[in-house]
């Protein structure tokens, strides 16, 4: 079995998104010195054990640096999604031929980043923008202050966005702008098939998937079975699928589900 999972509001929480619960907890991130972001005891339990009994792939929107901030019990991992699937970790290097072809396509089909940050800017003001940051050279996004975004800016930036190869999404404080070829569920269907091509998976293994935001839905669309937690944008969005389940739980609690549903369904 492949489980591939997001990290951030999934399995992984900073104290404000604990939700209301104060549970005992692992701290997983620490960010100039001091701590960040965390599990709760028994989600860390479960990731140790689905760590030995299935193929775990953290796939995650932040750069390979900030990915690195984490140390996630079970690890270290084979294989690992960063920068939203613009690199594949092995053993913790990126794989040069997967983002040079990426780096390809995005040339081919959509507009330069130069170009979107520079749109982006004369859209924003300090009101309600806080930082600009670019990614890895893959994308940007923008920090904000969530009950100050102008209604409608996020629907006239993604019309924006969209002709030109690029697309927008919201997750807490964070608006990202991504070129379209720039997808988790590209670089995971990559990965298992490097396993496969390795037998380091059987053929009939199922992939499993969990995630929390607009930029998971593919990942989770095309897994044989995934699960979201009940909260975050797609919960913001009412979005469901067939296959994918939903918590109980919102908040920190929902990894406590999301990790007994891996290993669940493995049993």
């Amino acid at each position: 079995m492949m489980v591939a999972t997001d990290l951030d509001r999934t399995v992984i929480y900073t104290r404000a998104a604990f939700g209301n619960a104060e549970p005992d907890t692992v701290c997983v991130e620490h960010y100039e010195g001091r701590p960040l972001s965390y599990m709760t005891v028994t989600a860390a339990r479960r990731l140790s054990t689905l760590a030995t009994a299935a193929a775990l792939v953290p796939a995650t929107t932040r750069t390979i640096e900030q990915f690195n901030r984490i140390r996630l019990p079970g690890g270290p991992w084979p294989y690992a999604v960063t920068s939203n699937g613009g690199n594949i970790l092995r053993n913790g290097l990126p794989d040069r031929r997967w983002r040079s072809a990426l780096d390809a396509r995005v040339r081919a089909e959509c507009a330069t980043l130069v170009a979107v940050r520079t749109e982006l800017r004369r859209r924003v003001d300090e009101s309600f923008a806080l930082r600009l940051r670019e990614a890895d050279d893959l994308f940007c996004y923008l920090v904000v202050d969530p009950q100050r975004v102008p209604s409608g800016f996020l629907a006239d930036w993604d019309a924006w966005c969209r002709p030109r190869g690029w697309s927008v999404s919201q997750q807490g404080r964070k608006i990202y702008t991504m070129p379209t070829p720039v997808c988790k569920s590209r670089a995971v269907q990559e990965v298992r098939r490097r396993l496969l091509d390795a037998g380091e998976l059987h053929p009939e293994s199922r992939l499993l998937a969990a995630g929390d935001g607009a930029l998971d839905a593919e990942m989770l669309r095309t897994a044989d079975a995934a699960i979201r937690p009940r909260h975050g944008e797609l919960e913001q969005r009412n979005w469901n699928h067939p296959r994918v389940a939903v918590t109980a739980a919102s908040g920190i609690h929902a990894a406590d589900e999301i990790l007994d549903y891996f290993l669940r369904v493995r049993s």
